[in-house]
């Protein structure tokens, strides 16, 4: 562990404190991807599908269509 927080805290390439090298991003991206791998797999669950095909659709909904005429030269 200590290991890593030294390798962390500087980055040779960039003389800067604070980054990460090229190979601890690279255990990183593998590892989050490992873990995530499972999630992506799943999909979107139905009830969640029904609802964005719902959001899809366009709906005509009168008080949208004249909401700009109100105020229109009222002032």
């Amino acid at each position: 562990m200590k290991d890593l927080k030294s390798q962390a805290s500087k980055n040779p390439a960039t003389g800067k404190q604070g980054g990460l090298n090229a190979e601890i991003q690279s255990r990183i991206g593998h590892q989050l991807r490992a873990m995530y791998d499972d999630v992506v797999r799943q999909g979107v669950p139905d009830r969640f599908a029904e609802l964005i095909r719902k959001l899809d659709v366009p709906e005509s909904d009168p008080q949208l269509g004249g909401a700009g005429d109100k105020n229109d030269g009222g002032e």
